[in-house]
């Protein structure tokens, strides 16, 4: 007599989660140092370093300091970095006007960077908030009102200095509508039709930015707050409805910004649209995860990976992040 079978699950999932190798096969995303983007701080000066206080292991470098960091970014495969400048008090006004002075920090970087590691992206950030005297991305009104189209104008202005200066990669953060358009219209006018822009399309107004703005030194000095121009953290279809606007009017990638707080945004981007979709991973977002694992609350180099891959698995084609070298690094020692 043939025994009765002996009751089993008719699969068993954790058969391809046996062994490393066989979840490496099945794996569904994956993360690689070509998928990150590195922001970085520069002061003017020389051999200067400056710790930032609200996002332990991020300083503020004078460029000099800056190229060998750069250099090792480019070894590990990091293909392009974004700069951010420290403004020296005297340069902010509240006409922004150091913005597209050919000879800011950030121009003269690029050119000096360009120079030396010619292999690496450059991005730059277009927004009026580091040169401005009032903190804010555009320019202000005597009764407190953002200024749209003259703010353009200046963002015109800003992107096109950027641009002579070999910027790769334009990123207009500063959520002025109609800005897209114009600085496309201007770089094409202007000869400048290979320059990449990267609309920071869906920029939520977020309580994730304080850290970036003590970096930038343009936090203490906001009057009011963002929210007449920056989305309502509650909206996800204007945030489309945004991101439509910045394709049609030249935008060659978008970005969601903060990150990990709007993966939903994310998706819903990318499923719509299929176009280069990036994130944020803002400073608010760095420093949380860093002071969990400062205070061993967390491994901190697995939450890391674990939130970097996160975006990859919601559809993000890259991730600026202020995790990229460290991440490099670790993603670079586990493929030998």
């Amino acid at each position: 007599m043939i025994a009765p079978m002996a009751r089993y699950p008719a699969s068993r999932p954790r058969r391809l989660r046996s062994y490393p190798w066989v979840r490496s096969l099945v794996r569904e995303s994956s993360l690689a140092p070509s998928d990150l983007l590195w922001p970085l701080f520069l002061v003017d000066g020389e051999n200067i370093r400056q710790p930032i206080g609200s996002m332990p292991g991020v300083e503020r470098l004078s460029v000099d300091l800056a190229l060998p960091a750069i250099a090792e970014a480019h070894a590990l495969g990091i293909p392009a970095v974004a700069l951010f400048p420290y403004v020296e008090e005297h340069l902010r006004t509240e006409d922004a006007r150091e913005a597209w002075n050919p000879d800011n920090l950030v121009c003269r970087a690029t050119r000096r960077i360009k120079a030396e590691i010619p292999g690496i992206g450059i991005m730059q950030d277009v927004a009026l908030d580091p040169y401005n005297a009032l903190g804010h991305d555009g320019l202000v009104s005597e009764n407190g009102v953002i200024l749209n189209d003259e703010s353009v104008e200046a963002l015109v202005r800003q992107a096109l200095c950027q641009a002579e200066a070999g910027t790769d990669i334009i990123g207009p953060s500063d959520m002025m509508d109609g800005r897209i358009g114009a600085i496309r219209t201007a770089l094409e006018e202007h000869g400048y039709t290979e320059t990449i822009i990267l609309s920071y399309a869906a920029k939520y107004a977020s309580a994730l930015y304080g850290p970036f703005r003590d970096a930038t030194g343009s936090g203490s000095r906001l009057k009011g707050d963002k929210r007449t121009y920056q989305l309502d953290e509650a909206n996800t279809d204007e945030a489309l409805r945004e991101v439509a606007m910045d394709i049609a009017e030249g935008a060659d990638m978008v970005m969601v910004k903060p990150g990990t707080f709007y993966l939903d945004v994310c998706w819903r981007v990318k499923e719509a649209f299929g176009v280069p979709t990036l994130a944020y991973q803002v400073s608010g977002e760095y420093s949380m995860i860093r002071a969990a694992a400062d205070a061993r609350c967390i491994d901190g180099r697995a939450a890391m990976l674990e939130s970097l891959l996160a975006f990859r698995r919601a559809g993000c084609d890259g991730v600026l992040t202020y995790f990229a070298v460290e991440a490099a690094r670790l993603l670079r020692h586990s493929r030998k």
